[in-house]
């Protein structure tokens, strides 16, 4: 590795030359970023022979650094695999990068949040293992900003490898925005073509999670500024192909690449939404894939070259099959050596399930339930609990010695990486019913590019019914409180998560409640209490909700385009 990074620095230094391939990134924007040039220098390139290149992308690996359960859908039921691995992908990475030297490695984001390691070392246990990887290029994703702008930025300007994003900018304060916070494009010289590329993260940041999180950070939406880079990189650098870079959510990428501003963009590599992505979706102007999360997968994208011009494309989504795959012996000390620490802790058991664990479905799933009976269970008083639409964490299905499931702290933060205090308030039945129309249109939007990335909120006390597919305003079919119908003008209490610079009067994205009050409780300490008292549990989702148009197996809040989660 020492001898890899000698030569990264020292080309870094010589500049660009006209042989073999580069990786150029622009200055013209951003007087304060390094320009970072790299050129091998080991062969001469025959452009009227075609040539194949390969372009590999991780994304949403949320800090799980070991081999997990894995849930696939087969055969109209779950199946679980173990997959996945830093040592493991490390692996894969090479032999890929082994069979075609013309490879480039891109991870797009969620590197940094999502385990307990993580949260110990705020990030910083994970940038000499993602330097280790050798990544040519990173996106920030829409949780880098978990420990605030300032963390994040010393956690990406600690990686070796170039960071861009096209639509984060710095906020000077009294709506003035300043320069972008990372470099907008970048360029791969390769094979006699030029390959551009562009970063998009989410714009929705400040709204899907806490609002101090992201702050000091301005977000755009991509189509602002996108169609003046796709100039500037086919016109002016003469790019021969344009990729982006995603971090959006597949529903908002295929929104948009059916936009006018994306044409002349060839591919959008996503993320966000861990869809699985095997064949890619045509739109309008781009090929849209995502390439699934957890490490459990590496999408690999060829290009075929001729004259300097991309000829051919072919993508394929790779299971990281770790079984059968032999660790990366230089990774797995590594990571070792970081967990070492807080290993105890993290492997510590605090209660078991009888059944598998996981949190893939849209509607209800066993993780989220087990959290809300912890909730009830600690709150009964309370008429409602609720939990956001989380998406990540990886399944638990393994049991051990006992016969059951063991739940370990490290899961506990896999779960809930945030360890937020749990609060109250009051609503109205007019208010509840306004709110589920608008979680469940944040789902379910008929236009993709109005959808969140997330799941559909959980509850418990309240059972609804609701068409998925139905317009804005028109989805819930019944609300019941208990068993008896909603009163709109009843007051009710609910209990969720306090988010970190929300107005006093919002809880779970819900304005204007009413007596909002933070308990001594967070819901760490809360499921903690459960599990020690009614260990093991059987979390089977309780038909809280009930989608009427779809089966309750969803797994993907995609629809309109040719792609099935599996």
């Amino acid at each position: 590795m020492e001898s890899h990074n000698n030569r990264r620095n020292f080309l870094k230094s010589v500049g660009t030359l006209s042989l073999g391939a580069a990786i150029i990134s622009p200055l013209s924007a951003l007087p304060n970023t390094k320009q970072i040039e790299e050129t091998d220098l080991t062969k001469d390139v025959d452009t009227s022979k075609p040539q194949t290149i390969s372009i590999l992308q991780t994304t949403d690996v949320h800090c799980q650094i070991h081999p997990h359960d894995e849930l696939f859908w087969e055969n109209e039921k779950a199946v679980f695999r173990k997959t996945g691995g830093y040592a493991y992908v490390a692996t894969l990475l090479k032999e890929l990068k082994k069979k075609n030297p013309n490879t480039y490695t891109i991870d797009t984001g969620d590197m940094f949040q999502g385990s307990e390691l993580s949260v110990e070392t705020t990030g910083a246990a994970f940038v000499p293992i993602l330097n280790a990887l050798d990544y040519d290029l990173y996106l920030p994703g829409n949780w880098e900003v978990i420990y605030g702008k300032k963390r994040m930025q010393t956690l990406l300007g600690s990686l070796d490898a170039p960071k861009i994003c096209t639509n984060m900018y710095h906020d000077l304060g009294d709506g003035k925005r300043g320069e972008l916070i990372f470099q907008p494009y970048t360029i791969w010289h390769v094979a006699g073509a030029k390959i551009g590329f562009l970063g998009y993260t989410d714009p929705l940041v400040p709204i899907r999670q806490s609002p101090n999180y992201s702050k000091g950070i301005i977000y755009t939406n991509p189509e602002e500024n996108l169609a003046h880079y796709v100039d500037v990189l086919r016109n002016q650098e003469q790019c021969s192909y344009v990729i982006i870079i995603a971090h959006l959510g597949l529903s908002q990428q295929i929104a948009l690449a059916n936009r006018a501003e994306c044409e002349g963009v060839n591919y959008i590599l996503g993320g966000d939404t861990h869809e699985r992505v095997r064949e890619p979706i045509v739109c309008k102007y781009s090929k849209v894939v995502e390439p699934g999360a957890f490490g459990s997968f590496i999408g690999k994208l060829d290009l075929t070259i001729l004259n300097g011009k991309i000829i051919e494309d072919k993508y394929e989504l790779l299971e990281v099959d770790s079984p059968k795959i032999k660790p990366d012996a230089a990774i797995e000390k590594l990571l070792i050596q970081k967990e070492s620490v807080y290993q105890e802790q993290i492997n510590t058991v605090v209660g078991y399930s009888t059944i598998p664990l996981y949190r893939y479905f849209v509607v209800e799933n066993p993780i989220d339930t087990m959290i809300l009976s912890a909730l009830h269970w600690k709150f009964p008083e309370i008429d409602i609990n609720l939990s956001n639409g989380f998406r990540f964490c990886p399944p638990k299905t393994t049991a051990d010695e006992t016969g059951n499931i063991p739940i370990t702290n490290g899961f506990v933060f896999d779960m809930l990486p945030v360890d937020s205090t749990v609060r109250t308030a009051k609503v109205s039945g007019k208010q509840l019913i306004n709110w589920l129309e608008k979680e469940l249109n944040n789902v379910f939007a008929t236009d993709a590019s109005k959808r969140f990335g997330g799941w559909v909120v959980k509850f418990k006390g309240m059972n609804v019914q609701f068409n998925a597919f139905a317009e804005m305003g028109t989805r819930v079919q019944s609300i019941t409180v208990k068993n008896s119908p909603i009163d709109p003008e009843k007051i009710y209490s609910i209990m969720a998560c306090e988010r970190d610079g929300d107005p006093v009067d919002m809880l779970c994205r819900m304005k204007g409640v009413m007596d909002p009050k933070n308990t001594t409780s967070t819901l760490h300490s809360v499921l903690k209490e459960y599990l020690k008292e009614n260990s093991p549990v059987t979390p089977t989702p309780q038909k809280n909700a009930i989608i009427l148009d779809a089966p309750e197996t969803l797994l993907t809040q995609v629809s309109g385009v040719d792609y099935t989660f599996r």
